[in-house]
């Protein structure tokens, strides 16, 4: 049976994808992630819905079913880049087939970028905005039965950066973390300053 952690700044418990991939320091209420080399989640929306060689569910996650109602979840991640699309994660789950990502990645320019990605069947594919530096703050928000995700350079001002719903909500959604490097023999991310509360957002536009 997967354990069950407790990570500092979270009112509910997370379960590991692997042990051996996840390790939190409660005295410093941090979460660290080695992804796994070749390892992403991701379907590729040319492949209709078949899963194929392009599509990958293998990455490290370690998620929870928050409490029901609206939730702001943050972090501030930081990613050791070395391969493209390496990416620290927050991970929004239903099940293989609907999922949504906002990642702090590494892109083909071999520059940080913001992107999300949704699936519904499969998956999208969106890129925000480049960060300078390996460190930014993520967030995702529930709001009723729609979610919002934002990005910030400082922890305090936020951008939009995507508002959708996901099919079929009938079944739990988890959040939590991800680490991926899809391209490359992996990457270290670090999770910290992470916060929950069950505060409805206010503004979606500027994120307050």
């Amino acid at each position: 049976m997967t354990s069950a952690w407790t990570v500092p700044g979270l009112p509910f418990a997370l379960s590991p994808s692997s042990d051996e991939a996840w390790t939190v320091e409660e005295a410093t209420a941090t979460v660290k992630a080695a992804a796994a080399a070749r390892s992403d989640i991701f379907i590729d929306p040319g492949a209709g819905t078949q899963l194929n060689a392009e599509s990958m569910l293998n990455a490290a996650t370690l998620l929870g079913v928050p409490p029901d109602g609206d939730f702001q979840f943050s972090a501030r991640v930081t990613v050791e880049f070395a391969s493209t699309y390496d990416a620290g994660v927050l991970l929004l789950w239903v099940d293989d087939r609907r999922w949504g990502k906002l990642c702090f990645e590494y892109s083909p320019d071999g520059e940080p970028m913001i992107v999300s990605v949704v699936a519904r069947g499969v998956a999208d594919d969106a890129n925000a905005f480049v960060v300078d530096g390996r460190t930014v703050w993520l967030r995702v928000s529930r709001i009723d039965h729609a979610f919002a995700y934002h990005a910030s350079l400082d922890g305090r001002t936020w951008r939009l950066i995507r508002f959708f719903t996901i099919d079929d909500m009938s079944r739990p959604v988890s959040i939590g973390f991800e680490a991926q490097s899809p391209t490359g023999d992996g990457c270290l991310v670090t999770f910290d300053d992470i916060h929950f509360t069950g505060e409805r957002l206010r503004e979606l536009r500027d994120g307050s």
